[in-house]
């Protein structure tokens, strides 16, 4: 299988907003909005991987494809590889992972990694936006990465770091990190089989569990802004931003 395959990972049991897939902006549940972004992009087969058949459903009713999977997963990336095993018995080449929590991610951002997958030799792949402003570096809900180079719009550079807070080198570049990532089958394969790494965990990072083990992971800059919804503040934020869509 040469195709690119997209699967959201999407569990009901968020700590900071629970039930977080299922709330409603413009009165559709945020995990639709999320399908229904990469569907637009038209790069390949969209499956929700969850762990909850009210998610499973929600999926069902818009026309969606959903796998069922473990309640016991620790990270998005363990789910995805749980549904892949599971359900395709022809592996496919290029796996994108798109968090189930950024509603307004625009179909050119997965386009561009999508891109850059068939494109290019890569471990892991991901994207970044600017930040923007020196309170956005300031803010632990906002994960930022961390560049040697400064990088342009649909260029990759390989990442140094991932984290929430931390002492900044004036000499690097500072980025939003944007929850998506791409793996070929057997890097997946790989990163699964690792102990999950004492910065993935007191983080709540788990691509510190690649940068921990030598894996490379490139980012590319969009000019797509997707927020990340993880609180009650986030979700009546992100219903302003879309109020009109």
């Amino acid at each position: 299988m040469n195709n690119t395959v997209i699967l959201i990972p999407s569990h009901l049991r968020a700590t900071r907003l629970p039930n977080k897939p299922l709330l409603l902006i413009n009165n559709k549940p945020m995990i639709v909005h999320c399908w229904q972004r990469a569907i637009e992009s038209k790069i390949g087969d969209v499956y929700v991987a969850t762990a909850d058949e009210e998610i499973a459903k929600v999926i069902k009713v818009v026309g969606g494809k959903s796998i069922l999977t473990s309640k016991e997963h620790k990270t998005g990336s363990d789910r995805i590889f749980e549904a892949i095993e599971k359900d395709f018995p022809e592996k496919p080449k290029n796996i994108i992972n798109l968090q189930g929590d950024m509603p307004n991610i625009s179909p050119s951002a997965i386009q561009l990694l999508d891109k850059f997958m068939k494109n290019n030799s890569y471990q892991i792949a991901t994207l970044a936006t600017e930040l923007n402003s020196r309170k956005d570096l300031e803010n632990k809900n906002i994960v930022k990465v961390e560049t040697k180079k400064e990088m342009q719009i649909n260029n990759f550079e390989n990442a140094l770091d991932f984290f929430r807070l931390k002492n900044i080198n004036e000499e690097n570049f500072y980025y939003h990190h944007v929850g998506i990532y791409g793996y070929q089958y057997e890097t997946l394969k790989k990163f699964i089989s690792l102990k999950r790494s004492d910065n993935e965990i007191s983080r709540s990072l788990e691509q510190m569990r690649a940068m921990d083990n030598n894996i490379s992971i490139s980012v590319g800059l969009t000019d797509s802004y997707p927020l990340g919804v993880d609180t009650i503040e986030d979700l009546e934020e992100i219903r302003n931003i879309m109020k009109n869509d």
